[in-house]
Formats: structure tokens, sequence, C-alpha cells
């Protein structure tokens, strides 16, 4: 007997694109030239949308479409939706991240532009905080980073966590809230 596969071929429609944005009061957003660009109380961002996307306003929703049938149209058109979608959120509530500094000495605090952390170095680690970004040391052990761009946020988290990553033995290290850390037994005797 001879088996034939056959192939199964699911939607070609995007399951985040197809939803429209809606823009919430207090949020100005304008489309020029394929850049999209928005307004709000927590600032302001300019997004160029992929060519192969169209992207309407109408009223108070966004809708974006793919121009084609083809693969790169697709995808670029959930994505174009998903990216958007988070910076009109950021315009109206910030994003935040709560890192916490665990090891003896640890400790971090805020010093003008920068973020001077001591983790365990025989120096101070003095990182410049970017602009559009809020940290504030809410105590000597927890950092908050917020902003209205999620992508930086979450870019500034990850970089402070490299200077001292977590380590499975002792669990020490820059820790994000929430995040397990996986323990591991030392040697034994």
């Amino acid at each position: 007997m001879l088996a034939v596969k056959f192939c199964v071929r699911y939607s070609k429609m995007s399951r985040v694109g197809k939803h429209p944005i809606n823009i919430p009061s207090g949020v100005n957003v304008s489309f020029v030239d394929g850049v999209l660009i928005g307004k709000g109380k927590n600032g302001e961002f300019s997004f160029k949308v992929h060519d192969s996307v169209f992207t309407e306003i109408t009223g108070e929703k966004i809708t974006f479409s793919p121009s084609g049938n083809d693969k790169i149209s697709r995808s670029m058109w959930g994505t174009c939706r998903a990216i958007v979608s988070k910076y009109i959120e950021g315009l109206t509530t910030l994003f935040s991240r709560k890192l916490n500094l665990v090891g003896v000495g640890y400790r971090a605090s805020v010093q003008g532009k920068n973020l001077v952390m001591q983790l365990g170095y025989s120096h101070e680690i003095v990182v410049e905080i970017p602009v559009g970004l809020t940290v504030v040391c809410e105590t000597p052990t927890a950092v908050r980073v917020s902003g209205a761009n999620r992508q930086l946020v979450g870019e500034m988290v990850k970089r402070l966590q490299k200077y001292r990553a977590p380590e499975p033995y002792k669990g020490k290290g820059v820790i994000i809230d929430g995040q397990y850390v996986y323990r591991k037994e030392g040697k034994k005797k």
C-alpha cells in the first residue's frame, strides 16, 4: 500500500494582526509617509511601518493588513501590530521591572543620572541611565526600572543583570523579580 502524505495548510491569517488597536483618550496618533507617530502623557514614539503592511487610522482605531499573500507580508503584519500596540500602551501606562540584589554587601543607589552598584567587585559599577527611563532604588537591594518603551526597559534590566548573573550554588546575583534561579547541590565530602 502506498502511503500518501497530505500537507495541511493552516489559515494564512495572522491571529494578532487582524485585531484593531484602540487609541485611548489623551493619545494622538498620525500616519505620515509610512511612519506612525504617537504622542501621549508619557512621551512620544515614531515607528516606520514595513512596506508590505497597509496601515489605516479610522476614528479611534488603527488597523493593519498585509499588502500581498507572500510570507513577508503575513509575518510583518502581526509583528507591526504587536509593536505599535505596546508603544501605544506605553503612552498611557509605564512599563516597570524590579531587580533584587542578592548577596552580602550587594547594594545600589541612584546618584544624579547614574546608577551606582556594588556587586562584590573591588570597584563600583556606574551605569548611565538612558533618556526615557526612570531608575529608582526602593531599598538598597531593590532597583525598579520603568519607562514608556517596553523594549528599552527590558534591555536595561538585562544589561544590569549581566554585571552579576545569578549563580546556581548560593543563589547570589542580580535577580529579576519573579525569576526562578535553578539551584545546584555543591560538592560532598
